[in-house]
């Protein structure tokens, strides 16, 4: 794993003109964090950043913020202050922030202002988890690819989110292999029940054991679609049923929930 040292000066020197053009914008937003826990230590992992009002208001009054103009600054401002509110909490755990892809014009030049931010706070880079959303259409495949690449080398974890709601689906694993997947809440919604969901389910796990890649079920709600995902050797959840997202905190899980 690369140690890498970078000075906030260099951030502009480097950063691209979509970086330079839009400085000055500014969002109103905080974050909640929800807990991903690995079952078979009963332990929380990671948590998710998630983009909340200024008073824990839903995602909605961030997204009425954003436009095409400062999509980019969105990504960097939410990237910077995720990590310094997780920061802030003290956090002692990986920490999951999602990116736009469509934001990112050079990876390797955009992602300076991360590292920046997690040199300022102290935070591992390694600790740091970026998630690609499958169900937002990806303009350049390729581009998608080096970004993924890119960050992979400078030590991150890379995930690709709601896996089985998007665009690409297992076409998208043919391309690269990211550190997990999170199969999207659509195929978990009472999947004990549903033998068609079960079966798609299991030939994910599958494809991602030969593939190396580690599994989260993401959007649990149900202790019976808990019990049948880790029957099936899933080792890492998300979602309701473990505890929602704490606005401006860091949720613990009971130990009897496993």
């Amino acid at each position: 794993m690369q140690t890498i040292k970078l000075h906030s000066a260099d951030t502009h020197e480097l950063g691209c003109s979509g970086c330079r053009d839009n400085e000055h914008q500014t969002f109103n937003l905080s974050f909640a964090f929800q807990p991903i826990v690995r079952a078979s230590t009963r332990k929380v992992v990671s948590y998710e950043a998630l983009a909340r009002g200024p008073e824990g208001q839903g995602f909605a009054f961030v997204r009425d913020q954003i436009n095409s103009d400062n999509l980019y600054n969105f990504d960097q401002t939410c990237r910077v202050r995720a990590i310094e509110l997780a920061t802030r909490l003290k956090i002692n755990v990986a920490l999951n922030i999602n990116f736009t892809p469509n934001a990112v014009y050079r990876p390797e030049l955009c992602i300076r202002t991360t590292l920046a931010a997690a040199q300022k706070y102290g935070f591992p880079v390694e600790k740091i988890h970026f998630e690609v959303t499958e169900s937002e259409e990806i303009r350049e495949k390729t581009h998608l690819v080096n970004i993924i690449e890119t960050y992979k080398k400078l030590g991150f974890t890379t995930v690709i989110d709601d896996f089985g709601a998007g665009f690409s689906g297992l076409n998208l694993l043919a391309e690269f292999q990211p550190d997990y997947i999170k199969i999207d809440r659509a195929l978990i919604d009472h999947v004990d029940q549903r033998p068609a969901r079960q079966a798609i389910i299991q030939g994910v796990i599958l494809t991602c054991r030969k593939l190396n890649i580690d599994i989260l079920a993401e959007g649990v709600e149900r202790e019976e679609e808990y019990r049948w995902l880790a029957h099936e050797g899933i080792d890492l959840f998300q979602g309701y049923y473990f505890a929602y997202p704490g606005f401006k905190q860091l949720p613990g899980v009971p130990d009897e929930l496993f």
